[in-house]
Order: C-alpha cells, then sequence, then structure tokens
C-alpha cells in the first residue's frame, strides 16, 4: 500500500512541476499561467503536501496556518512572475530605467524572505508533531521540489545560453 501511495505521490509531484515549468518551443516567449489555473495548480500542491503528510486530528488543527502559508507565497509568487513579464515587455519598448529595477528586485526579494519566515514560522509548530514517518515523507517531497527547482533553472539557464549563441550576442 505504502509503495502505491509513494509511486502516486512522486508521479503526482513530477507532473505538477513539469506543467508550470514546461519551455517553450525555441523562439518564443514563455506564457504566463492564468490567474485560474495558479490557483488551480496551488490546490493540486496544498492537497500532495496534506495526502503525503496524513495528518491526525491534533495535527489538523495546526493546518490552516501552513495551508495560508503556502498559498500565500505561491500567490506571490504568480504575481512576481506577472510583474516580471511586465517589465520585460517594457524593456522591449526601450523604456528600461535600470535604478527603477535595482529597486524593484530589491521589494521582490524582502518580499519573497518574508514570506519564507512566515511559512517556516507556520510549519515549526506542525513539524515539531510530526512523527519519524510523517518527517521522512516531508523530507522526501521537500526534497524533490528543490531538485526540480533546481533542475528547471538549469534548464533555463542553458535555454537562455543556447539562445545567446544562436543570436550572437554575449
Amino acid at each position: 500500500m505504502s509503495k502505491t501511495l509513494f509511486a502516486g505521490l512522486a508521479a503526482l509531484c513530477i507532473a505538477i512541476p513539469s506543467a508550470s515549468q514546461a519551455q517553450p518551443p525555441a523562439g518564443q516567449t514563455r506564457e504566463l499561467l492564468t490567474e485560474a489555473a495558479s490557483k488551480a495548480l496551488i490546490d493540486r500542491r496544498v492537497e500532495v503536501i496534506k495526502f503525503a503528510l496524513s495528518l491526525n486530528p491534533e495535527q489538523q488543527k495546526l493546518w490552516p496556518a501552513v495551508e495560508e502559508a503556502i498559498r500565500g507565497r505561491l500567490t506571490a509568487r504568480h504575481q512576481r512572475l506577472a510583474a516580471l513579464a511586465a517589465r520585460r515587455d517594457a524593456l522591449g519598448s526601450g523604456d528600461f530605467n535600470p535604478i527603477a529595477a535595482a529597486h524593484a528586485r530589491a521589494d521582490a526579494l524582502a518580499q519573497r524572505a518574508a514570506a519564507l519566515k512566515k511559512l517556516a514560522d507556520a510549519w515549526q509548530p506542525l513539524y515539531a508533531s510530526l512523527d519519524d514517518n510523517q518527517k521522512m515523507r516531508l523530507r522526501f517531497l521537500t526534497l524533490f521540489v528543490l531538485r526540480e527547482m533546481r533542475d528547471a533553472i538549469e534548464s533555463r539557464r542553458a535555454d537562455a545560453e543556447e539562445h545567446e549563441d544562436e543570436d550572437g550576442d554575449f
């Protein structure tokens, strides 16, 4: 039973990040998920985590704060990507201000830091209540997501370098 559970969970985890991080065909820009699609993706991620942990009734009481922090962080990520796309479009129009870009980046990093702190604070009491099996499943999910993020970043970097080489840019 647990092998089937882990296989299904792993397949779901693989499908969720892959759909959101798919590479566009050469020469095309990456399309941003719609707000509805982003919310649906957030819902699936929350469900996967909650399902994997199999929380007991006492732990269920600690879950709403964690869920709120997860949803807040992922919603903010979607908003940051939308703002980044808008700035990219402004760059194409020649209306680029490097100082404003530096300020916007600093603000985005501060917001990400605050959201991550809120997430860690929300997880702390729940994590302390988890048994060894639940902690192992959470570690598995966390390491899997981190590996997927790393792979997506490396893929994007390689894709960008490939396009620079094709264009003759430095």
